[in-house]
């Protein structure tokens, strides 16, 4: 797995399709890896013009980990304070962006999902001139107004996650459950697809506390609609009608924010993206990016 460093931090990534068309970054999300953009998703982008790019970010897969960090201060947070946090969207943006000088890549299309897609939003809005289109996911403007998540989520999210060395089917347990509660509710669960992936993500280098790492990276950036008018690049917001996590008007606020966004609700969609629903993905991206 190639391996690049930007401002101090090793970047774990893959590259899909012709190195010589337009760059299309793959963003994940909360306390996740790369693997979650599937080889067959990346591999149909690329199939429509792009040089398709995914990667670890910072403290997720086989990019540095911040394990040395101490643990956020949540109780802070929750009283409205701002604690010191081992890093911030922001920050995770200057990764993205240095990922992208380490590859001589100038401009990208920035498609991002959940966290992934705060983190493209921050990118868009800060660096016009490094981003070629903006596509924001399942994400946020984290306007505190807008509805919270479903109360077992955020307990699931914050609650401690079973040690993986010591309980390797509390772990297994636990995150199956997780994946059920965000799934599109419509949808059969296919547990062993899900099981399979909370293995490749545990064997590739998952991290107890780098999910609350990311979480508190999340709460400080606050509110992004000022920055957010400051977008240029044509934009689009895809947002699931069944999404618990951040519920439609999430994106409908987004969108809302986003200078001409073209706003695309998914019926049915939950806080994943499962195969039923890349199609259509696929073909929302190519439209803002004028792709094939």
């Amino acid at each position: 797995m190639p391996v690049v460093s930007a401002h101090g931090i090793d970047l774990a990534y893959e590259s899909f399709g012709d190195e010589a068309a337009p760059a299309l970054l793959l963003i994940a999300g909360l306390g996740t890896q790369m693997i979650r953009w599937s080889e067959d998703f990346c591999t149909r982008l690329a199939g429509r013009g792009f040089r398709v790019i995914r990667f670890d970010n910072r403290d997720s897969g086989l990019s540095t980990h911040i394990s040395d960090a101490p643990a956020p201060d949540f109780a802070a947070l929750m009283a409205g304070g701002r604690p010191v946090v081992p890093y911030a969207l922001a920050d995770m943006a200057q990764d993205a962006l240095g990922l992208l000088d380490a590859l001589a890549i100038e401009r990208a299309h920035l498609v991002g999902r959940s966290m992934g897609g705060m983190i493209a939003q921050i990118i868009a809005a800060s660096n016009p001139e490094r981003t070629l289109s903006l596509t924001s996911i399942m994400a946020t403007t984290g306007n505190p107004a807008l509805p919270p998540p479903a109360p077992e989520i955020m307990a699931m999210l914050l609650g401690p996650t079973p040690d993986p060395i010591s309980d390797a089917a509390a772990f297994l347990r636990h995150r199956l459950a997780f994946a059920r509660c965000i799934a599109a509710p419509g949808l059969p669960f296919d547990e062993a697809e899900h099981r399979a992936l909370a293995l490749a993500e545990l064997r590739r280098g998952w991290q107890q506390g780098a999910t609350a790492r990311q979480i508190a990276a999340i709460a400080v950036d606050g509110d992004r609609r000022d920055r957010l008018a400051h977008v240029t690049a044509p934009a689009l917001v895809i947002h699931g009608s069944a999404d618990p996590l951040f519920p439609l008007p999430h994106g409908q606020d987004t969108a809302s924010a986003i200078p001409g966004a073209r706003f695309m609700p998914v019926e049915g969609m939950g806080h994943d993206l499962p195969a039923p629903f890349h199609a259509a993905v696929i073909d929302a991206i190519a439209q803002v990016t004028g792709g094939a």
